[in-house]
């Protein structure tokens, strides 16, 4: 079975979960989101192709994949350094009670706020003031990955859909010939993000030359 290494191009499944309390939090299978009260409206659920080392994934989960077979399933145990990071005192801070009900918030527990378009969570109210912890949710713990190895993709066109498809969020239609690649979009890209997608794309796949990103006229149905 062919072995996994960087920048190849690899269709898997995954589920993550807390090691010390099992909570499940990232899932590829819809049921399992569904089952664990993680389901997100909109997100499109099945096996996902990723290009390993391109940060798709977490940077400790494409670690362990390198060198491992297809069509295998593996548990992968990682550390807070090789997952959400270590819990950073710093990002801990003592907000007044008043900046929040200026918006109209009432402060508690738990609940997750915005400030200054940084997310944070309440984790504890009194005195007038509040301690929010803008770390990461899952900074500071061990999370477990159970990972199946699907296969590794060799289709340029795949390839490319699956690229935008995680880096942009872009659902595109792709024709490929005599190295060149046509990607066919809906709504207009800012040309400095196309040079850098074509530039990374050129890097990433050997056999493509150019892509071309040009304006899909056909109307949507109603």
């Amino acid at each position: 079975m062919p072995k996994i290494k960087k920048k190849d191009f690899v269709e898997v499944e995954y589920t993550g979960k807390t090691k010390e309390d099992n909570i499940i939090f990232d899932t590829t299978d819809e049921k399992t989101a569904k089952d664990n009260n993680i389901h997100s409206q909109g997100m499109e659920y099945g096996p996902v192709a990723v290009c390993v080392g391109e940060g798709q994934i977490l940077e400790g989960l494409e670690d362990e994949m390198e060198g491992k077979e297809t069509g295998k399933e593996y548990t992968f145990e990682l550390s807070p350094e090789k997952a959400f990071g270590k819990k950073d005192v710093k990002l801990i801070k003592m907000i007044p009670v008043s900046a929040f009900k200026k918006q109209n918030i009432e402060p508690q527990p738990g609940l997750q706020v915005n400030v200054d378009g940084v997310l944070g969570l309440i984790r504890r109210v009194g005195g007038g003031r509040c301690l929010v912890d803008f770390n990461h949710p899952l900074s500071g713990k061990d999370v477990v990955y159970t990972l199946k190895i699907n296969k590794i993709v060799t289709d340029d066109k795949e390839k490319i859909k699956s690229y935008l498809n995680l880096a942009l969020h872009l659902k595109a239609e792709v024709e490929v010939k005599d190295g060149a690649a046509e990607v066919k979009i809906k709504k207009e890209i800012p040309k400095e993000i196309q040079e850098n997608i074509s530039k990374k794309l050129a890097e990433l796949i050997d056999s493509i030359k150019k892509i071309d990103f040009v304006k899909d006229e056909k109307k949507e149905n109603k």
